[in-house]
């Protein structure tokens, strides 16, 4: 498959941390990745402007010496609770070759709703098939909220 580039040695040694809870800090992340290896950098997204400015968006990027340690800390970090919520951990690239790939059924509502710069589009602009797919995907989730937390009526 012809990633267009996006892909390099570096994205392999890299993982994007999703689903953080707002008090997760930037200590703290490294705190709970650097027992899997040598941390080199690490990137902690805020919003930089809007009524959340200076809030963090709920995801980072941490980057590792080497693809054995980013593939550790990936599966001993995935799924795991921070604060109550479970941590999305993948590496990188798995990310950008599945934006690349245009495979709307495996995407989540952040995802669907981002602006696809990939596809030559950089409208913004979500397609009929995408829009659906972030319906779905909203309803998978509250759907699966309620199952945890049966106290959540709907009003």
């Amino acid at each position: 498959m012809d990633t267009g580039g996006f892909v390099d040695e570096k994205s392999e040694n890299r993982l994007y941390v999703g689903n953080l809870d707002l008090r997760i800090n930037e200590a703290a992340l490294i705190k709970m990745f650097s027992p899997y290896g040598k941390i080199i950098s690490e990137d902690f997204l805020w919003h930089t402007r809007g009524p959340k400015k200076g809030e963090p968006r709920g995801y980072a990027f941490i980057q590792f010496s080497c693809k054995e340690e980013a593939e550790l800390a990936k599966e001993k970090m995935h799924g795991r609770l921070a604060c109550g919520r479970p941590l999305v951990v993948r590496l990188a690239s798995e990310k950008q070759l599945e934006d690349i790939s245009h495979d709307h059924s495996k995407r989540s509502l952040p995802e669907a709703n981002r602006t696809r710069f990939v596809n030559g589009s950089s409208s913004g602009q979500m397609s009929r098939d995408e829009k659906v797919a972030a319906i779905k995907n909203k309803l998978k989730a509250l759907e699966e909220d309620e199952k945890r937390d049966p106290k959540k009526q709907k009003r």
